[in-house]
Formats: structure tokens, C-alpha cells, sequence
């Protein structure tokens, strides 16, 4: 038996391969499932089964896609109430693969549905390996149940009754395979490991130490980073099944006339993914910039509208196909075509530009030291800002700035703030789309500030996948 870990980032997102000498069986696939197929043509072995441990809200998995190409079934969980062809399971249920067997254990909490399979290596003995365990449990964590609106107590306290009275009275050697990694939003702190076993999470997992019920399922209901929007459209299009990706057209390079001409319509949408300094040199006008480079799929599903056709604006062709294939991953199929050659043409067309400027920290701290009266938005996360901020800085986390710029006067001048400059560049995109003029942010965020002796290190940033749990371990 040879387990392969497949590993996604930006989504943070783990896959597994179980691989036998003649078949394999894959675990929670990414929706472009290409890799799967190469590595089981290398190993010279057929995908026979595809097993999801439950809906994932995150991403958009590759179940359809993969049995379409493979021939291959599919097991959910029965609760998930899938629309598409599959095997349901339950409870108790066995799988058997060659000379593994995966038993099915309802581990509902992170979401109704969810289920986990440990795995025996029936060639070596009668013990479990390991286990998958999709969201339940990861590295230095655990799944968030608060992804569905007013179900997060209840979820809470299956949670825990998942863990505490099922997923633990497992074998301490058994190795658990999660379904992410650090920055994931699918839980609160995730640490960097990828694999760990039962016996140190129960050592060393701060919500693992946290053994009264009622506290456990206060510490997992209260100080949640958000959920982004696309949290319950993914889960949604995952049970009934996403669109085949084969069936999209190549993502069309249109010449300059032909993109004004395409984005004239008022439900379109351009998506510049250049960088923040690129972008604020110039722009289209109206146009949203979120970085490729940065975490360009969360911020995609997170803050663009999804019933409206989208263009993409980028240095090169292949730039733009890569983020349309990460859109595509968070359920944001409407990608229709981007801008051929990038912004060089645009401008070489007589066609009109915006921008954005950027502000050094030297110039930011001699006006924060002044009595220029500027507003300070830091749109960093309420974790972050708390840590370390700039003194009279207001706190508007960048996706509520879709709505909370009614808070701000337009009139004033305005300086964003987050910790790079990738997600301020988002953020005056936002702001200027609702019509606001002075607009800076500061270059290189609040870690060029830092960096400046103008403010203390952000410990998040420093440490970001440190414990945030309400719990000490002694």
C-alpha cells in the first residue's frame, strides 16, 4: 500500500492517492484532476474509486470530472444527499481495495455530512494505518463548524462528539491524512505540517486540550476568522455536481477594442491580477485587482459577484489561463476572455486609464506625525489589527468594505493599509468602484512600516500559524 499526498496551495488543500499494485482509489480530488491521472498512468494502475470525505465549501472538487475520465465510482456520504451518480456511505460501511480496506465513520461537526475512512493494510495486520479525515481534524486544529448560518453551537458539540468519543479512541499510531494545510480558512490556526498522528494531536492540538464540552464548543463559536462567500456556493455546487471542465471553451484573448467593447456591458467584470504597484500605475477603470501571487482564489470567490460575466487583465496569456483555472476552483465559472498583450496595447489603443497611488512608509509616518488630517483604513483581518496597527487607524477587513464604505467620507483623503499591499490594492479597487478619488495605500503594507522601526513586528505575521486557541497548555 502506498498513500500519495497531493498538495494544492493558495486553497491549502490536501488530496490523497491510495495506491495498490493494479488499482488506486483517490481521496477529495482538486476539480482539474490531470495529476491524478498522470500519476496513476506512471504507476501503471487504474483509479477505480474516487471517495469524498464530505461536501468541501472551499473548493470545488473533481469528483465529476475524474469519474468522467476515469471511469471511476464514486463514494460520498449518504447524509450529503448527492444529486450525481455515486455509492452511498455510512456509518460502519467497508470499502475494500486490493488488500486495504477503508472503513466509513459518520464524523459529522465540521459539516452535517461529513464522514471519515481509516485505512487497514490487511498485507501487515488488523490495525488501522491511518485515517482520512477530511476537515475534522488537522494539524495543530481542528475543522470550524460555523460555516453554516445559525447551525454553529449544534455543529460545535458534534464536533466535539466526533473527536472526543470517535475519532480518539483510535489507535495513537495511526496517521491522519487532512484535508488542509496552513491557510486554510477551514479552520481557525492550521499548522504547517502536512501529516501528523492521533497520539501528538492529542499532546499537542490546542483544541484537543480543551476536554469540558461546553468550553470546547465556546472556544469554536466565538473570535472565527469569517467565512468567505463562497463557503456555501462551493458546498452547494459540489453536491450536485460541478460542470465538466472540458466543456468550458479556451479562454478567448480579445484586442483592445474588443475588450472595451465586452466589458461596455454593465454586468461584466474586469479582474486586473497584475501586481498592486502595476496596477496602481494603471488601470481600467472599474476593474478589481487581486493579485495572482497572492491569495488570488480566496479573495476571487470572496468578493466577486457571481452572476455576472468576468475579463481578466494580466502580463501574459498564460498568467490569465492559470487564473482562470483558479476561479474555476472556487466555483467562479464565468470567465469569458481576457485583455491580449496585457495593458501595453490598451494604452497603445488611445483607450482610457486610471490609477492608484502607492505611498512610501517614510511619507506615511511623516503625515501620521503631522497634522495632515488623513484617513488611516487598516483593511487587515480584526486579529491582525489587534496585534499591531497604526494609532487612529479604523479596522474595515477588506470583503466588508463592499459594503462599509458607507462609513467613510468619499471627500476625504484616504491611505489603505494591509500587510504586503496585495490586499490594499484590492481594497482602493473596491473603494473606487463607489466613486472615491483620493485614494493611496501604503507599499509593502504593515510589514515595510515594521521593517521601518515605525511600529512593533505583527506576531500573526510573524507567526501566523501560532495557536489561537482560548486554551494554555500547561
Amino acid at each position: 500500500m502506498l498513500i500519495k499526498h497531493i498538495f494544492t496551495d493558495k486553497i491549502a488543500h490536501s488530496s490523497y492517492m491510495i495506491i495498490g499494485s493494479r488499482s488506486c482509489a483517490v481521496i477529495d480530488p482538486q476539480r482539474d484532476v490531470d495529476i491524478y491521472i498522470e500519476e496513476a498512468r506512471r504507476r501503471g494502475v487504474k483509479i477505480t474509486m474516487i471517495i469524498l470525505t464530505h461536501l468541501h465549501a472551499d473548493f470545488v472538487s473533481g469528483h465529476i470530472d475524474l469519474a468522467d475520465r476515469s471511469g471511476a465510482d464514486i463514494y460520498a456520504p449518504l447524509a450529503a444527499e448527492c444529486t450525481f451518480q455515486h455509492k452511498p456511505v455510512s456509518e460502519g460501511d467497508i470499502i475494500k481495495l486490493e488488500d486495504m480496506r477503508l472503513e466509513v465513520i459518520e464524523t459529522p461537526g465540521h459539516t452535517p455530512e461529513h464522514v471519515s475512512y481509516t485505512v487497514t493494510d490487511l498485507s501487515r495486520g488488523r490495525e488501522p494505518v491511518g485515517i482520512f479525515v477530511g476537515d475534522l481534524i488537522f494539524v495543530g486544529d481542528v475543522g470550524r463548524p460555523d460555516i453554516f448560518p445559525n447551525k454553529a453551537e449544534e455543529l460545535a458539540g458534534k464536533l466535539y462528539d466526533s473527536l472526543f468519543n470517535k475519532l480518539l479512541k483510535l489507535p495513537d499510531h495511526c496517521e491522519i491524512y487532512p484535508a488542509h494545510g496552513a491557510g486554510s480558512l477551514c479552520g481557525r490556526s492550521i499548522g504547517a505540517k502536512h501529516l501528523s498522528t492521533l497520539g501528538y494531536e492529542k499532546l499537542y492540538n490546542p483544541a484537543l486540550q480543551i476536554k469540558v464540552r461546553e468550553e470546547f464548543i465556546r472556544s469554536l463559536t466565538e473570535n472565527m476568522p469569517p467565512a468567505p462567500d463562497h463557503f456555501l456556493r462551493c458546498s452547494d455546487i459540489n453536491r450536485h455536481g460541478p460542470r465538466l471542465l472540458s466543456s468550458f471553451a479556451p479562454l478567448e484573448e480579445l484586442k483592445p477594442q474588443e475588450f472595451k467593447e465586452a466589458i461596455a456591458d454593465s454586468e461584466a467584470v474586469v479582474v486586473d491580477i497584475r501586481s498592486y504597484s502595476a496596477y496602481g500605475g494603471m488601470n481600467i477603470g472599474g476593474s478589481y485587482n487581486i493579485e495572482l501571487r497572492g491569495n488570488f482564489p480566496t479573495f476571487g470567490g470572496w468578493v466577486l459577484p457571481t452572476d455576472r460575466d468576468i475579463y481578466l487583465v494580466g502580463d501574459n496569456y498564460n498568467e490569465t489561463v492559470l487564473a482562470a483555472l483558479w476561479l474555476r476552483r472556487v466555483g467562479m465559472d464565468r470567465v469569458k476572455g481576457c485583455l491580449a498583450g496585457g495593458m501595453p496595447p490598451w494604452v497603445m489603443s488611445g483607450l482610457e486609464t486610471e490609477s492608484v497611488q502607492l505611498i512610501s512608509t517614510e511619507k506615511l509616518h511623516a503625515l501620521v506625525t503631522g497634522n495632515n488630517p488623513t484617513a488611516l483604513i487598516d483593511i487587515r483581518t480584526p486579529l491582525e489589527y489587534n496585534d499591531s496597527h497604526i494609532e487612529g487607524a479604523i479596522n474595515i477587513p477588506v470583503p466588508d468594505l463592499r459594503i462599509r464604505y458607507r462609513e467613510l467620507d468619499p471627500d476625504l483623503p484616504m491611505i489603505l493599509i494591509c500587510s504586503t499591499g496585495f490586499r490594499s490594492g484590492l481594497a482602493a479597487s473596491i473603494l473606487k468602484q463607489h466613486g472615491f478619488k483620493d485614494i493611496s495605500h501604503l507599499a509593502g503594507g504593515m510589514t515595510g512600516y515594521s521593517a521601518a522601526g515605525y511600529a512593533k513586528k505583527c506576531d500573526i505575521c510573524v507567526n501566523p500559524h501560532g495557536s489561537r486557541f482560548a486554551v494554555t497548555i500547561q
